[in-house]
């Protein structure tokens, strides 16, 4: 145990210390990089399937009109922390932290925000409270992983409850205690099964919302007297033993707790450049830059061997019945990769899923384990190595240590919102996405929220 005492406790009293400190201008900018990149995601899904089955639940079940469900009008807190968590995660473009393989933009955000709208709260203070919630997911979910994957559950939402709790606990003014126990009763909330992997179970989408609607349930309890462990991190009974096992083996305190506040790790936090699972993208770079450095025809495909960790591997399914599927498969996204030279939110339609020369690329893809990949990931690295045969006898090979995204291959500003307007502008048109990254870049308020609201439902309507 860390030497500043109980590990929940001492979580609480660096939540309680450092939303009264000024966040470092990297940090700040970086949050807003973070905001941009969730939000055009949550444009781009609020007008699909999935959406429109959440929003019809939330319409029914948490009628109110104090905060913003982007793409389904004015809701309560709940509904729209509920719609724009399952819209965040909703095609998969949403960003995420390797070491902890987590996205915590899509729970934290969705929480910050439906509190802040209901209390008309504004400013800094919003994006303080996020960030604090998202660096303590991301090192929770780090602590923890991969030993909490391996034992079936998703790191988003069981991570995920505590950063959504402790952000509100900030908008709530939970003193230390209230804080703790805010914690303490989010993990009772921690849940999400890996059970949808290879299915078309689209509750995954739904898992980061869950967590934003529990995350604010959880400090709403605590600020109206409700007691939960306060040992809930560390406990004998408490979440780590529960999800992950036996510390330093298993898990890690000093994850949590070591240079809390100092060093920031939602720093290291990534952006996809490809709307499908971050598994996949070490494999897409590889065989784009084969592709570019070798101009291999796909016709000419005999073979293509993908060698990555052992996480990765599981995503190796061949069912494409539903877009889900298609996003969590290595072998459909490497052909595509091959076939098209691009990886977009297009490339995941029927008509792709059912393309014909996809489809015979995709057969002659293997995806095996990588004993050096399983070694580096998910502390250095996220790696695949992948090698395309050709009819000529020609063998093609390349390694992608970190895919594009990480933060030691970054996407600058400017290719942020290369994505962000790829995603954005088919929704809401030109001058929607510029409103949108200018309140980003400039955050002063959320009064945006309900503009852009009524921009996705104009869109919608047509």
């Amino acid at each position: 145990m860390p030497d500043n005492g109980p590990l929940t406790q001492a979580v609480a009293r660096w939540v309680s210390t450092q939303r009264n400190r000024s966040l470092p201008d990297a940090v700040n900018h970086h949050v807003r990089r973070m905001l941009l990149d969730h939000l055009s995601g949550v444009v781009a899904s609020s007008v699909g399937e999935v959406s429109a089955v959440v929003g019809a639940h939330v319409r029914r079940m948490y009628r109110g009109d104090t905060a913003t469900a982007i793409g389904h009008g004015r809701v309560s807190p709940l509904g729209a922390a509920v719609i724009n968590g399952t819209n965040g995660h909703g095609i998969e473009s949403d960003e995420g932290y390797t070491p902890g393989s987590m996205h915590p933009t899509s729970v934290v955000f969705p929480a910050v925000f439906a509190v802040a709208q209901d209390r008309a709260l504004n400013g800094q203070r919003v994006l303080d409270a996020a960030a604090i919630g998202m660096e303590l997911a991301c090192r929770i979910a780090d602590a923890g992983h991969p030993a909490t994957r391996n034992r079936h559950f998703h790191n988003t939402p069981v991570a995920g409850v505590f950063g959504a709790a402790a952000a509100v606990a900030v908008l709530l003014d939970l003193d230390e205690m209230g804080i703790a126990n805010a914690l303490g009763i989010a993990g009772s909330h921690a849940g999400g099964l890996f059970e949808f992997l290879g299915q078309s179970a689209e509750v995954k989408r739904f898992h980061p919302g869950k967590a934003a609607r529990d995350g604010i349930a959880s400090a709403d309890l605590a600020a109206a007297g409700l007691t939960g462990p306060t040992t809930v991190l560390e406990g004998r009974d408490g979440y780590f033993a529960a999800y992950a096992g036996a510390e330093g083996r298993d898990w890690f305190a000093d994850t949590v707790v070591g240079e809390l506040g100092e060093q920031w790790r939602v720093l290291k936090t990534y952006v996809k450049p490809y709307p499908c699972c971050r598994h996949l993208h070490g494999a897409i770079d590889a065989v784009l830059a084969l592709r570019h450095d070798h101009d291999i025809d796909p016709a000419t495909i005999t073979a293509i061997r993908v060698g990555t960790f052992a996480i990765a591997t599981r995503h190796a399914g061949r069912d494409l019945d539903t877009v889900l599927q298609a996003q969590l498969s290595v072998p459909f996204t490497v052909a595509v990769a091959a076939v098209r030279g691009a990886v977009t939110l297009t490339d995941f339609s029927s008509e792709s899923r059912s393309d014909a020369e996809i489809r015979a690329v995709m057969d002659t893809v293997v995806v095996e384990l990588d004993e050096a990949a399983e070694q580096s990931y998910p502390k250095t690295g996220r790696p695949a190595e992948v090698s395309i045969a050709t009819s000529d006898g020609s063998i093609y090979t390349h390694r992608v240590e970190q895919p594009y995204g990480e933060p030691s291959n970054p996407l600058s500003d400017s290719d942020l919102e290369v994505k962000a307007r790829g995603l954005v502008e088919p929704v809401v048109g030109e001058a929607g996405f510029k409103m949108l990254a200018d309140a980003c870049w400039n955050f002063a308020s959320l009064d945006f929220l309900d503009d852009l609201d009524a921009s996705v439902r104009a869109a919608s309507a047509r």
